[in-house]
């Protein structure tokens, strides 16, 4: 890894307060134009000695606004510090985690997967509009259907139309035929421009998606496409477990990727991440916004600066091998996991390199699903699977626990 290390504590905690130095300070400054300010200390605890160990507490008492994307252009320089941290954090996923040439990347902290995902399609609609004077009834977005909810949203709100490619029931594959079946229907009814969201890990199964077969048939009905990954829950797992696998940027197929902070990374609730190729994040510009010092490049526009510290906190806390480790203990514990249902002879669907094991519900009776929190793939209607994921909080008692239960039944 080039820029993905381990720092200890004294470090993160210097690098941190570096950082908030070079950010607006409105305790001891007048900056009469900013609508924004430090957390008011008439309802929040905004000093004390336990902030000198508690870099992140202190960053949001700080408030810093990431507004912008800060690898391409000028930003706020009220927000330099926490700009910077954002900027490494980009770099270390784009280049040391997904495999980006240097400086040939862009990105930024966003809200979550579902802005990220929306983010792309956004991109891509507007891509389209400017070089082939595209109509939104002539662009079409293809997801598989265990794809996130959130494809439906941007969907809704970019007015471009969403269609599902079905997957094998057991492996949760895409089934190739359908797909080429669809997309010829499709140029037949006047699609000419196609988004593509491929998985890197679905919420429900954790299924990877092959985003190659996806491009071997839009290349075959040689019509223009953008690949976009939803690595959202499979980001900080599945390129570090499968050290082979080809879904980065030196695929030439994959424009952008998708990847959640505040799930397996465990940062605050409302940190995702936005990785794309140079050249094209510049389609969102919001033009109007000039009171802003730089581009206003993302969906949300103010950012919490100090989420963005928070996802540097946790990289540079544990560094490659450190967040290696940790992903194989879990997997570990996946790997006897599925040993047990194995014994029991219950069927199930995980992918080698996830931490997700999901079974199917003839195997576990609903109140035994609710008693242990497993998590249905649908609340409405028939239900055909349950998901298990071993995360940080989920040991081998509690696994046994609900194997020795799941015996019983």
């Amino acid at each position: 890894m080039k820029y993905w290390k381990k720092y200890s504590k004294e470090k993160l905690i210097a690098r941190i307060d570096e950082a908030l130095a070079s950010t607006i300070d409105f305790q001891n400054s007048k900056h009469l134009g900013y609508p924004v300010s430090k957390l008011d200390e008439n309802v929040f605890n905004t000093s004390g000695a336990f902030l000198k160990d508690s870099p992140l507490l202190k960053s949001f008492i700080a408030n810093p606004n990431n507004i912008g994307c800060h690898t391409l252009g000028k930003s706020e320089p009220a927000f330099k510090g926490s700009q910077e941290l954002e900027k490494e954090v980009i770099k270390v996923l784009a280049v040391d985690i997904f495999k980006a040439n240097e400086n040939e990347y862009d990105g930024y902290i966003a809200t979550g997967g579902t802005e990220a995902n929306i983010q792309a399609l956004w991109i891509y609609r507007n891509l389209y509009k400017k070089e082939f004077n595209a109509t939104l009834d002539e662009m079409v977005i293809l997801s598989s259907i265990d794809t996130h909810y959130s494809v439906n949203k941007g969907s809704n709100l970019l007015s471009v139309d969403n269609v599902q490619i079905p997957v094998d029931f057991n492996t949760r594959e895409l089934i190739t035929e359908e797909l080429d079946k669809i997309v010829s229907n499709l140029i037949a009814n006047g699609k000419k421009y196609f988004m593509v969201i491929s998985n890197m890990a679905t919420t429900m199964f954790g299924s990877v998606d092959n985003p190659d077969v996806y491009a071997e048939i839009l290349t075959k009905h040689k019509v223009p496409f953008k690949i976009h990954v939803d690595g959202a829950f499979g980001g900080f797992i599945y390129p570090i477990s499968n050290r082979k696998s080809t879904i980065n940027f030196e695929n030439p197929n994959v424009s952008s990727i998708t990847i959640d902070a505040h799930k397996m990374l465990q940062a605050p609730y409302g940190t995702g991440v936005f990785l794309c190729r140079k050249n094209l994040i510049e389609n969102v510009l919001t033009k109007e916004a000039q009171y802003v010092d730089g581009m206003d490049l993302t969906i949300v526009g103010s950012r919490s600066g100090a989420n963005a510290i928070a996802v540097w906190m946790i990289l540079f806390s544990y560094g490659y091998y450190g967040w290696f480790e940790k992903i194989n203990t879990l997997l570990l514990r996946t790997e006897w996991f599925c040993n047990q249902l194995d014994d029991l002879g219950i069927e199930y669907y995980r992918n080698e390199f996830m931490n997700i094991v999901t079974l199917k519900s003839a195997y576990v009776p609903e109140d035994l699903a609710k008693k242990f929190g497993v998590v249905p793939q649908t609340h409405e209607g028939d239900n055909h699977w349950y998901k298990v994921i071993m995360m940080d909080h989920v040991e081998i008692d509690d696994l046994l626990k609900f194997i020795n239960e799941l015996k019983q039944v």
